[in-house]
């Protein structure tokens, strides 16, 4: 059992699950769950220069370049630096992982390989809370008043890029960004892939491969 310091990254592709397992792995092993976009939102919020940069790409549907990214993650982990940790939409591209590596060497990296039709339909009937980053399903985790956020309630919106029309488009960049990085930490020897069609179906296996790195808080958590 690791007596260092755990360095993880789930990956995936937008509508994955990818929240949702960090989630589970933050809960049952006490790691520090560092999502990008939580971050993002966060500094966009408080009008930080990167902030302000981020939301121009925003708003304009763009993604945020590399440099912006980094830079909020980098101060970040500069503030974990004692803790243990799991990274959640970073890196994505193969300049992200480089800006990693410059600062620590990853003991593991989980790959989530959900098929192309899953992925499709998820994000089609994904809507969402845009002050929170709350994510909501029509089919399977719909809000208690359809169209309104269940804590403020708040109105939701779909997003541009996960209206049908835009999510191919959406999942193929994902995919020529990724595979880079995929490849990357595949040669090191530290990637770990789980594929399927369920974000349950999939846990327990996740659960079983981080036991085997750190010792679960929380032993109910692999049911």
């Amino acid at each position: 059992m690791a007596s260092k310091l755990l360095r993880a990254v789930v990956l995936g592709p937008p509508g994955s699950g990818k929240g949702t397992v960090c989630q589970r792995i933050a809960e049952s092993f006490g790691l520090q769950h560092l999502s990008s976009g939580h971050f993002l939102r966060e500094n966009i919020r408080a009008k930080s220069e990167v902030g302000v940069l981020a939301k121009q790409y925003l708003e304009r549907g763009l993604l945020v370049p590399d440099h912006v990214i980094t830079s909020v993650m980098m101060m970040e982990l500069e503030k974990k630096q004692s803790q243990h940790w799991l990274l959640d939409g970073f890196p994505r591209t193969l300049v992200q992982a480089e800006a990693l590596d410059r600062i620590c060497e990853l003991d593991l990296v989980i790959n989530l390989n959900i098929p192309f039709e899953t992925l499709k339909d998820r994000l089609s009937a994904r809507w969402i809370h845009p002050a929170s980053g709350r994510v909501y399903n029509m089919e399977f985790n719909p809000p208690h008043v359809h169209g309104i956020d269940d804590i403020t309630g708040e109105p939701l919106i779909q997003r541009e890029d996960d209206k049908p029309d835009a999510v191919a488009a959406r999942l193929r960049k994902y995919k020529d960004a990724a595979k880079p990085v995929i490849e990357l930490y595949k040669s090191r020897g530290v990637l770990h892939a789980f594929s399927g069609t369920e974000t349950n179906k999939i846990w327990p296996y996740v659960y079983t491969l981080v036991s085997s790195k750190i010792r679960p808080v929380n032993s109910k958590e692999a049911d």
